[in-house]
């Protein structure tokens, strides 16, 4: 049995049940912060320390966080950003006061290059963990399949699916993610950790036209151009990291097994 503690945000997320479900498998003692009285049912999540806290609200996190070793921080809430770093800041506040060693965080590709509002907050959140005094690690992953596909379910509603051209994207699995999050946990403090993409990258026009093979959906994909200084970066590939394709679930694989 490892003797830390790792204590997991988020956990009820995409990434975060799997991070659950890897950091079991090292022996670790596993905990998990909740918003709710209950704990949840977190499919393969069994032997979780549950607590209950609120990072926005910045309750019960000194009770979540004593004896607590490394933190793997992968609360995040794109619907409402503005919530993001006041969370952040009481997290790292609440870790100084409990001793921990080690905060882990999820970033996202392409944070530094892409002028949307909630990458500038993901970049300033990077930043606050840098200037934080604790050790710290950051890792930048891509873009999740899960996430393409509802954002593609959602269009997929109109007469035609609307798709940025000239945009390549590199889906990368979460699970595959999660595994590299918690052996960066279980590792000394890195700093910026190497970025993490899928094993390969695709015009978004041609991912969205596979999805639709693959749903069955009778659409058609319109090509659209998106002006200003966010289309350019999003054309020059700034969502991608080529020369870190780490992954190795594909696209393909991702719509072979999604559930239907």
């Amino acid at each position: 049995m490892n003797d830390r503690t790792l204590l997991v945000t988020g956990a009820t997320g995409v990434l975060g049940r799997e991070v659950l479900r890897r950091a079991h498998e090292t022996g670790c003692t596993v905990r998990a912060l909740t918003r709710r009285t209950a704990p949840p049912d977190v499919p393969g999540a069994a032997g979780t320390d549950w607590r209950t806290g609120d990072l926005t609200a910045n309750t019960g996190l000194d009770a979540a966080l004593i004896g607590v070793d490394t933190v793997i921080h992968c609360a995040s809430d794109p619907r409402r950003p503005q919530h993001d770093l006041p969370a952040l800041r009481h997290l790292l506040d609440a870790a100084r006061r409990a001793g921990v060693r080690h905060v882990v965080n999820i970033s996202i590709v392409g944070v530094d290059r892409v002028p949307m509002r909630y990458y500038r907050i993901k970049l300033a959140g990077e930043q606050l963990l840098a200037a934080s005094g604790l050790g710290w690690t950051n890792l930048r992953a891509t873009q999740f399949p899960q996430l393409l596909d509802g954002m593609l379910t959602a269009l997929a509603r109109l007469p035609v699916v609307p798709m940025l051209a000239g945009t390549p994207v590199q889906p990368v699995h979460p699970a595959e993610v999660a595994d590299r999050l918690v052996t960066l946990a279980l590792g000394q403090p890195a700093g910026h950790a190497p970025d993490f993409g899928g094993p390969e990258i695709h015009p978004a026009t041609e991912l969205a036209a596979s999805w639709l093979r693959a749903t069955h959906r009778p659409r058609r994909v319109l090509p659209l151009h998106l002006p200003g200084r966010l289309g350019t970066a999003l054309r020059h590939g700034h969502l991608t990291t080529p020369t870190h394709p780490h992954g190795t679930t594909t696209w393909t694989d991702y719509l072979t097994t999604r559930p239907t």
